[in-house]
């Protein structure tokens, strides 16, 4: 998104006869198709090593449809964040600490492990709850309120993301 901000292609889309938020709903969708594409790729090579899940069709879409929602949300946040920074550095320094939520997360080890305050940490963020969320799905396991645990985070962070980039791109396109 910055890049198309700096470089002006944004301008190039104005002068042409569609809506202002298709540039922004185009690079979220965008992002989306990838990554759930990115996401495919992870479990079949998961499955290639072993990972035997014992998920039905429910299950799975249900598992797919928490992954996209969360992919739809870091979208959103990081396109909020594109549209924040002035050059495509700053918006790769903006978006580098979404790196690190996995690691702090149960995605690797049990958070009773961990310290507690990082405990703490892991088990109040958003990661968390959807990684445990999508575990239990394939693996068959009780997922109990983890999953409305899981879309609220998503469900806010998307419409969080989805308010401050529309806020941002209204500002910097009216100059």
């Amino acid at each position: 998104v910055t890049g198309d901000m700096v470089h002006g292609i944004v301008d190039r889309f104005r002068s042409m006869p569609i809506a202002r938020s298709a540039f922004l709903f185009g690079h979220v969708a965008s992002s989306v198709i990838r990554n759930l594409l990115m996401s495919l790729v992870v479990i079949g090579v998961a499955m290639i090593m072993g990972f035997r899940p014992t998920a039905g069709p429910i299950q799975w879409l249900a598992a797919l449809a928490i992954v996209a929602l969360f992919i739809l949300a870091i979208s959103w946040l990081a396109t909020a964040l594109g549209l924040l920074a002035g050059t495509e550095e700053a918006a790769n320094g903006f978006t580098f600490f979404l790196l690190f939520l996995p690691y702090v997360s149960s995605a690797f080890v049990p958070t009773d492990t961990m310290p507690s305050w990082l405990h703490a940490f892991a088990e109040n963020q958003p990661v968390t709850p959807v990684i445990e969320t999508v575990r239990g799905l394939l693996l068959g396991t009780p997922v109990d309120d983890t999953a409305l645990i899981a879309v609220l985070w998503c469900v806010g962070i998307a419409c969080a993301g989805y308010l401050w980039a529309i806020i941002l791109f209204t500002r910097r396109t009216a100059r």
